[in-house]
């Protein structure tokens, strides 16, 4: 039976994915900060399927804990999603640098401290995928959210070079950029229905795209336009968007 190891296990994309992955008759282990939170929702999936399902606790900023919550796992996984990140609150950022340190570890610095760790396994190992939730907020830096979009910039550019290094060694390598999406995080904004995915479509793409050996998954998949628009809008036309 497949293993796979779901980062940030406690989101609500997180929580959609397992589910699909338990349906799938996967193991899973899920891993988070919060274990308050991880354990009921690891008890539920016990209740509805019946795989093996271990709970762990990991913390994205605690880097020099990485490489011994990996060594340590009891079923070597056969997929890896990082789910984890944290949006952060702009305005507060363009004052306090713990904020942007903050987003920008969490966001950045921890999912490829642990992600290099399982790199260096899978590529040991010549087999396994890895999934990264990226956003599309890293296609194009705007003035509402830069110190995030940016975080996920530099992640999206990672798991690039991640994709094209592994890729000699028969490891897969999947970005995915949500759009709009309804989540605990989101449900105090106004969203645009058309545009906006809930978790369960976004776990969907994720388990299609791995499947399907896909690099790049835009959710829902009219964002990869979108954003194509957007990129190609000239500075100074940008600058005066407001956005």
């Amino acid at each position: 039976m497949k293993n796979i190891l779901i980062l940030g296990a406690t989101s609500d994309m997180a929580q959609a994915i397992a589910k699909k992955y338990a349906a799938e008759g996967w193991n899973l282990t899920l891993a988070a900060r919060n274990m308050e939170l991880l354990h009921p929702i690891a008890s539920d999936l016990r209740v509805r399927s019946k795989i093996e399902i271990i709970s762990l606790e990991f913390d994205a900023l605690e880097f020099s804990n990485h490489r011994t919550f990996y060594d340590s796992l009891a079923n070597p996984p056969d997929v890896v999603i990082c789910v984890f990140g944290y949006m952060g609150d702009q305005m507060l950022a363009r004052t306090d640098f713990n904020e942007v340190q903050k987003t920008i570890g969490v966001n950045y610095t921890g999912a490829v401290s642990i992600l290099n760790i399982v790199a260096e396994d899978f590529e040991k190992r010549g087999k396994g995928s890895i999934a990264g939730i990226s956003s599309v907020a890293g296609d194009r830096g705007r003035q509402s959210n830069y110190i995030y979009g940016s975080a996920k910039a530099g992640f999206s550019a990672y798991l690039s070079g991640l994709r094209n290094r592994l890729a000699q060694s028969g490891v897969h390598v999947m970005s995915v950029k949500p759009g709009f999406c309804y989540t605990k995080m989101t449900e105090s904004l106004e969203l645009p229905s058309a545009l906006t995915a809930d978790p369960e479509q976004v776990a969907n793409a994720v388990f299609k795209g791995l499947e399907k050996k896909q690099n790049v998954v835009y959710t829902l998949w009219m964002w990869r336009w979108i954003m194509l628009i957007i990129r190609h809008i000239p500075e100074s036309i940008f600058k005066k968007m407001g956005m």
